[in-house]
């Protein structure tokens, strides 16, 4: 019987757990994640006001709860947890599923002012991540800059656009509801390098940001103008072309004055953030132009925006496990066909799925086909792996390494807790624990 442990419990991780019960009707997989909370980026990356997309989570939690599945949370893999040849010496194999876990910088001067700081960074705050320490995103600012294009963009972007009758129906933490209902925050500027046409926001997400209340969405017409492709939108791939079609409508739009105003930009490339008494104050921009061959080019014309709140949105990036090779170019673990290479030769026993294999691309559903080609490729190694005896009480084996595993039944615990939390609220459904105090109070009193 194939005893493999799997390494994150965000989409990647539980499809790679659905696919190996699905494929070998004997394996025993368990699920390891350093939170105490399964789902990953599905419960702490997801929107709080993309209640669809976060329903998700009831499939992904049908395979946490299958037979030959168990969910162990709040054990820590790397530093201060299991390293790479312990997890070897208990399980025949390891899936290591931990996606993108840092962001990208812009590398321009004044990046580290107070008041700027990564889309990751306010996305965990207003999505309750335990590790957030990030606070006062939007105290004082009147005006933010969003540096990006892509859907993470366009969520920050919608989240400091809401209003609090929208967010108090969500999951969303209650400090980060108050501070967001008593935000200032009145003009923000989303804003790329290059033209419409190469924006990587989906048409969903975009048109979103016109339905919002109490807020209006303005293009500028003479950057639409200096895209090539939104003179002629025609030869474009559909889903372009939705989205230039999307700005094309709100760029024809005369002002309405509406007390929130979203400003689309592009075609310009931030230079640095300029300060104002120690605190951000605004980006400065360089106008940019089309190169003629996907690229842009700097013109020398610069713009100031006016900004209290800067939050870069330009992509994730994968971080080495100890342990295991790593890409440091492009923040991946060397495999082929998710087989981990060590010294260029694969390493029968050691997986990757997700991110960490791929990079950061494609939505939730692209980790399906990812997961069953890594599974296919581990199936296969089946006679070539170096099997173990199986500890007859892993429970008690982690418990003697300092590490307390947090069973299916605490994650049950943190589910009422947050749903009893909500009632006390007078939210009308569940509000999310802010912190690992409050979580793994929650899972202790599941033992009571």
């Amino acid at each position: 019987m194939l005893r493999v442990a799997v390494v994150g419990s965000g989409p990647s991780g539980v499809y790679t757990a659905q696919s190996l019960v699905q494929q070998d009707p004997e394996v025993l997989v368990d699920v390891l994640d350093r939170l105490p909370c399964p789902y990953g980026l599905v419960r702490y990356g997801v929107a709080p006001d993309h209640e669809k997309i976060k329903s998700l989570q009831s499939s992904l939690r049908s395979v946490l709860e299958h037979e030959r599945v168990r969910f162990l949370g709040g054990v820590p893999v790397g530093p201060g947890g299991l390293s790479a040849a312990r997890l070897r010496e208990l399980y025949d194999a390891v899936v290591y599923c931990v996606g993108a876990a840092t962001d990208r910088h812009l590398g321009i001067p004044g990046e580290e002012l107070p008041g700027s700081w990564s889309a990751t960074e306010f996305v965990a705050w207003y999505s309750a991540h335990p590790d957030s320490t990030g606070d006062g995103f939007v105290l004082g600012a009147r005006s933010a800059v969003v540096i990006g294009v892509g859907n993470v963009a366009v969520d920050v972007t919608r989240m400091l656009a809401r209003g609090p009758a929208e967010l108090s129906r969500t999951d969303m933490p209650q400090a980060a509801l108050t501070a967001l209902a008593a935000s200032g925050v009145a003009d923000i500027h989303m804003v790329g390098r290059r033209g419409p046409s190469q924006a990587r926001f989906t048409t969903k997400e975009l048109r979103e940001l016109g339905g919002l209340p109490e807020t209006e969405v303005t293009v500028d017409p003479a950057e639409l103008a200096l895209d090539p492709d939104c003179l002629d939108p025609s030869a474009l791939p559909p889903a372009r072309r939705r989205n230039v079609e999307a700005l094309s409508h709100w760029a024809a739009l005369p002002p309405q004055g509406a007390p929130r105003c979203i400003h689309l930009r592009f075609f310009l490339r931030p230079v640095e953030l300029l300060t104002v008494a120690g605190h951000v104050g605004a980006v400065r921009f360089e106008r940019t132009a089309p190169d003629g061959r996907g690229g842009v080019l700097g013109t020398g014309q610069f713009e100031d925006i006016e900004a209290q709140l800067v939050l870069r949105s330009v992509g994730y990036r994968g971080v080495p496990l100890d342990g295991l090779p790593f890409d440091a170019e492009h923040g991946t673990v060397p495999h082929r066909a998710g087989r981990v290479v060590r010294g260029g030769r694969t390493v029968p026993g050691e997986y990757v799925a997700g991110w960490i294999k791929r990079g950061p691309t494609g939505v939730i559903g692209t980790n399906r086909p990812d997961a069953k080609e890594t599974v296919t490729s581990l199936l296969e190694d089946a006679s070539l792996l170096v099997r173990h005896e199986p500890p007859e009480d892993l429970l008690a084996v982690l418990r003697a390494e300092g590490i307390e595993p947090v069973e299916w039944a605490g994650w049950e615990a943190i589910e009422r807790a947050e749903a009893e939390l909500g009632a006390s609220l007078g939210r009308g459904g569940v509000v999310k624990l802010p912190d690992w105090e409050a979580l793994l109070a929650a899972v202790r009193g599941s033992h009571t």
